[in-house]
């Protein structure tokens, strides 16, 4: 069903993410019938301007529909400096007692004083069953300790249950796919667990370099940007237990035990199973990236990593044992996400009077991007005389299945947060749980721990990673492959 009537407010109007993701996700909703035609949205930024300036400056990446042309004349402009309460008090004058939303698509510095000011102005408060809702992007925090004085912050002023914290991968649908894909069909649940899976590997890998955001990356790097969020919640949903229902507290729990349940790593851990890396000049399909240190806004002496390798532990009944390979990073062979489970081989005696040398593993892979997808590799027999045993894949393809038209990947995440449905948002504990995983590298590496390696762009990243795992008697699964 379509959202209620509502009002959604953009901090950082003006910014790329509203022109490239949030308004163009807004103009497929409206497309799909999701929203209200009575929703209404106002931009406020910094920048001099008017409605029409604003609604010019959202053209460029909105879809030409009748219905982005409709949401248009619904979009209206607040030009001033959102640390000062006078644009506070201008918002309410125009918002009345409306439903609202309010997106923080800001820097991270301005999120807290955000909510103070909107709860100053006495704008989160709800009243006879409406709502009033803040969603905020990620980085939440730098640090652990920055991630719980944060909570804190806008705990104090707004409840959890008006809080949206964003993660756009949970947009995707491979990732939503997972909870379907285990928990809707026995056969997989029945092998899902120490005595069958070897280990699972989770990456997510850019082609590209940092390209102009130097500014932001050299103050953040790989570890922040992606481990204690993206990272930590494909771990989550690919190892949560199964939960009593689908409601968002239920599933939010078992996220939240599973996070909670990842060994922390001590200081001789930090060194010997996190791996850093930083991309020199080179190559990504044919086209010549600069070294990180000689990018615009960097640092010349940095030691920011654009690449990290991570081996982690969960301490429950059902993954005693099995090794989790995370890694991410900038300027690789190729643009992709995926979660690989690698299971157990078979017993090798059935074949041993065979010509059969080796019997590869089977492997279930989720393709999150660019194509998503779903791939089971199991073993056949070639035609021929002999026995000899060949991986196949069951390949599905969602663009092949469905009709699948463009999405930024919002779309989702927006229409759940009108409609109040909290599943694909962090709740606090998850937050300051996935920091709490990564905290021993960071204090490690700000110790000066640790080699910081520089690796080719257009390769799967720094030796050591390939080391990491290679110990352990395994191999990174081919990125793009």
């Amino acid at each position: 069903m379509p959202g209620r009537p509502a009002t959604i407010v953009i901090f950082g109007a003006t910014g790329d993410l509203t022109r490239r993701l949030l308004v163009p996700a807004l103009a497929n909703l409206c497309f799909d019938g999701l929203l209200s035609e009575e929703l209404n949205v106002i931009g406020i930024a910094l920048r001099d301007g008017d409605d029409e300036s604003l609604r010019v400056s959202l053209d460029e990446f909105a879809p030409q529909t009748q219905c982005w042309q409709r949401l248009r004349q619904r979009t209206s402009y607040l030009p001033g400096d959102f640390t000062l309460g006078t644009v506070y008090e201008r918002l309410k004058q125009r918002l009345g007692e409306d439903d609202a939303a309010f997106y923080l698509a800001t820097p991270p510095q301005f999120f807290g004083v955000i909510v103070d000011r909107l709860a100053d102005a006495g704008l989160t408060e709800e009243h006879d069953g409406g709502f009033r809702r803040v969603v905020i992007e990620k980085p939440f925090g730098h640090d652990l300790e920055s991630a719980r004085a944060l909570n804190q912050r806008i705990l104090s002023r707004v409840n959890e249950s008006q809080v949206y914290r964003i993660d756009h991968f949970l947009g995707k649908e491979t990732v939503q796919n997972i909870l379907v894909a285990r928990f809707g069909n026995a056969w997989l649940e029945a092998v899902w667990n120490h005595r069958y899976v070897d280990h699972i590997q989770i990456s997510a890998a850019e082609a590209i370099g940092i390209g102009t955001r130097g500014a932001f990356y050299d103050t953040t790097g790989a570890l922040r940007d992606m481990v204690p969020n993206h990272l930590m919640q494909l771990l989550s949903m690919i190892a949560m237990e199964p939960p009593n229902s689908f409601d968002a507290e239920v599933i939010r729990d078992e996220k939240a035990k599973l996070l909670r349940a990842v060994r922390r790593i001590t200081p001789d851990e930090a060194r010997s199973d996190a791996v850093r890396g930083m991309y020199a000049a080179g190559q990504v399909n044919g086209q010549m990236i600069p070294a990180y240190r000689e990018t615009p806004h960097v640092d010349p002496n940095t030691a920011t990593e654009t690449y990290v390798a991570l081996k982690l532990m969960v301490d429950t009944w059902r993954w005693t044992g099995v090794p989790f390979y995370l890694r991410t990073g900038k300027a690789l062979a190729a643009r992709d996400t995926e979660i690989v489970v690698t299971f157990k081989p078979v017993p090798y005696a059935t074949f041993r009077e065979t010509p059969v040398a080796h019997l590869p593993a089977n492997q279930l892979i989720f393709q999150i991007q660019p194509h998503e997808g779903i791939d089971l590799g199991f073993l056949v027999k070639r035609p021929g005389p002999q026995v000899e045993a060949v991986p196949v894949a069951l390949d599905f393809a969602y663009a092949e299945k469905f009709a699948v038209a463009h999405r930024t990947g919002y779309e989702t995440l927006l229409y759940d947060m009108m409609m109040g449905d909290q599943t694909l948002f962090q709740r606090a504990d998850q937050i300051e749980a996935g920091w709490a995983v990564v905290q021993p590298i960071l204090d490690a590496w700000a110790r000066g721990e640790g080699v910081l390696e520089e690796y080719t762009p257009g390769t799967s990243g720094p030796r050591a990673a390939d080391a990491l795992i290679a110990r352990d008697g395994r191999q990174w699964h081919a990125l793009g492959r």
